[in-house]
């Protein structure tokens, strides 16, 4: 099992990057977009904790920035229905922090929004998970920012920003920023740059 693979960033792609070990060895590693967002300027030194998924016909390695977003990725591909290519979905639409405190409260409107989910599988999600999972803020904080995030990111494509800009902008945001105003006006200053 591969846990962890440092290197040099040599590439970032819609849905994977490509890191060179120090071996010489170059290994493409599949990441959500808050991780893809979130990580240094290609060529610049890089550490991620990943996942080794083994499958009869490939072997595809899932990068995560921090432990805990491997083990909340863990503990979404043990339900079933669930596969690496849906658990990183569901990472896609919100950070971890904001999916475990969606998944302990019982709120399927969150996972939902991951594409390929539905409500069934949103609520075997809530039904495997509630109450497993180390919640990595105040509860009711978390689902706060999460709800200003999800109008958030409507407002910004509704300026006219792609679904991928806005998301981009929002994971960049200082979480101590929680006036939706503040954030929005962080937010557009990030999508322009």
């Amino acid at each position: 099992m591969i846990h962890r693979v440092q290197g040099t960033l040599l590439a970032k792609r819609e849905n994977f990057l490509v890191v060179e070990t120090s071996g010489g060895i170059s290994l493409r590693v599949f990441a959500s977009p808050h991780t893809l967002s979130a990580l240094p300027a290609t060529g610049s030194p890089v550490t991620l904790h990943t996942y080794l998924h083994v499958r009869e016909d490939a072997l595809e390695l899932y990068g995560f920035l921090h432990e805990s977003e491997l083990d909340l990725f863990e503990k979404l591909i043990s339900v079933s229905g669930i596969g690496p290519k849906s658990g990183m979905g569901i990472l896609g639409v919100a950070k971890a922090d904001q999916l475990i405190a969606a998944i302990n409260e019982g709120r399927t409107e969150l996972i939902t929004r991951a594409s390929g989910i539905g409500r069934k599988t949103a609520e075997r999600v809530i039904l495997e998970l509630k109450g497993k999972l180390a919640a990595l803020g105040t509860a009711q904080e978390t689902l706060n920012l999460m709800e200003s995030d999800v109008e958030l990111e409507e407002t910004l494509m509704s300026l006219g920003y792609s679904k991928a800009q806005s998301k981009t902008a929002i994971a960049k945001l200082d979480p101590k920023i929680t006036s939706f105003k503040e954030r929005l006006k962080e937010a557009l200053k990030r999508t322009k740059g």
